[in-house]
């Protein structure tokens, strides 16, 4: 998959955010650099790759709109953000834990709950996988990386 990418750009809306700490802005930072160095998002029915694409949120959905680079072709999944409500509280929760424990646990509490984190972040986006399954092809790398996103999305305040 290295050097695959279909999607060439990606932002996050600005009405869906608020500030962020510096954590979570590395965070967010990181996810993006990873996902466009290499990813795997091609629509089942749309536009052939590159894409831009703009994630967001509207109401309790979330909102990928995805436009063709070098054309007008553009699409717009929406699906709700309410499946994936259970997993990003869990993920916020593990992730406060972590940001706590790195500033005096012992290592082995601070690899227990990163290990944690890290199985809440996949179970995420596993869940994400599966809800665009019928119209994107996605790797497991790219949903990784799109549940980070969908989680910065989801801060408020």
């Amino acid at each position: 998959m290295k050097g695959e990418r279909d999607i060439v750009a990606i932002e996050l809306d600005a009405k869906s955010i608020v500030r962020w700490s510096p954590e979570v802005e590395h965070e967010r930072a990181v996810a993006v650099f990873d996902l466009l160095e290499a990813n795997r998002f091609r629509l089942k029915n749309g536009p052939a790759s590159p894409y831009r694409l703009v994630l967001s949120l509207k109401e309790s959905n979330l909102v990928f709109d995805v436009a063709a680079t070098g054309s007008a072709e553009h699409c717009v999944l929406e699906l709700s953000a309410r499946p994936l409500r259970r997993v990003i509280k869990d993920y916020f929760l593990i992730c406060d834990s972590y940001f706590q424990a790195i500033k005096g646990a012992t290592p082995s509490k601070i690899e227990t709950i990163d290990m944690a984190r890290r199985g809440v972040h996949n179970e995420g986006a596993e869940l994400l996988r599966e809800a665009l399954e019928d119209r994107v092809e996605l790797d497991h790398d790219t949903a990784r990386r799109l549940f980070t996103l969908v989680c910065v999305l989801h801060i408020r305040g």
